[in-house]
């Protein structure tokens, strides 16, 4: 379940509601929806391509081979595969039904049982998830976004992650130049993620609201056990990853574009900012003296 592919139908929503059932619900069935077409989006898309490519280097700077993983909002698999191929260990949740029958199809067609378990668990639920501790926790392509308020994500991680474990997250933040460069022509779709209480986006039929968040919101949803290690972002003057069209039609520019775009990704204030952002932070928990144990929170 990741906001990848983003509808054009967007409209605005001054309505910040909480995490309710009626949301996680919606979000389930529009991505259960999509589940079978979603992996035929990035075919033939080299800046998606590109875009998973750095995601999974950033990864793979703080999370070592033979790492136990678990993947938040993973779709149908995609990324969970591409982990495994690089030797990690995945557990891969994700609300929508539809996207965890795919990710079992891809599981069974390529032999991974041992390397690859799915669950069905929304990520404001993760106190249900049947395995752990984990060496990271890994959330790709802004489905993080589809939550309000990110502590009812962040409370969980302290059981979940070990200390000295990290975390890598994709999220949208409300900064996106190539969005921003469409004022003349759409003022709505330029200035969407600026607008107080999120948007409300259309997927397969279905709405549900969507939420941006910048690299200091994130940090306080965290809390102070979490260290930042490394902050880039990403798209910052590529297209979007709903633009499949651009990189083809003018190669010569978007090629130009890619290499401005990877230098400017490690700049501070351009690290905040694009399609995306990719975060990685450490889990510190503060030892008890004389327990053995950590204080978690």
């Amino acid at each position: 379940m990741k906001s990848e592919k983003r509808e054009v139908g967007e409209v605005a929503s001054n309505l910040q509601s909480p995490i309710s059932n009626r949301q996680l619900s919606q979000v389930a069935d529009a991505f259960s929806r999509k589940a079978g077409v979603y992996d035929a989006f990035g075919q033939d898309h080299a800046n998606l391509s590109r875009m998973r490519g750095k995601v999974y280097a950033q990864v793979a700077r703080w999370t070592s081979a033979g790492s136990y993983i678990l993947e938040l909002n993973a779709g149908t698999g995609l990324d969970a595969v591409a982990l495994v191929a690089r030797g990690y260990r995945v557990h891969a949740t994700d609300i929508a039904p539809g996207m965890v029958n795919e990710m079992e199809r891809k599981r069974e067609m390529l032999g991974l049982d041992g390397r690859f378990t799915t669950q069905l668990c929304s990520f404001t639920e993760l106190d249900k998830v049947e395995a752990g501790p984990f060496d990271a926790i890994f959330s790709n392509f802004g489905g993080l976004n589809c939550v309000a308020d990110l502590t009812a994500v962040a409370h969980h991680l302290p059981r979940l992650l070990k200390p000295g474990g990290v975390l890598t997250w994709v999220i949208m933040p409300p900064i996106c130049p190539w969005e921003l460069a469409l004022l003349p022509k759409d003022w709505r779709v330029a200035t969407r993620r600026l607008r107080r209480g999120g948007v409300i986006a259309n997927v397969e039929g279905v709405s549900f609201q969507t939420f941006y968040f910048t690299p200091g919101q994130v940090q306080k949803a965290l809390g102070p056990a979490f260290r930042t290690l490394e902050l880039s972002g990403l798209s910052i003057v590529t297209p979007t990853a709903d633009n499949d069209r651009f990189a083809k039609r003018r190669p010569r520019l978007f090629g130009w574009l890619v290499r401005l775009d990877d230098w400017l990704g490690k700049r501070p204030l351009f690290n905040r900012i694009g399609d995306f952002f990719i975060l990685t932070a450490r889990f510190t928990p503060t030892a008890v003296p004389g327990t053995g144990k950590y204080d978690r929170k």
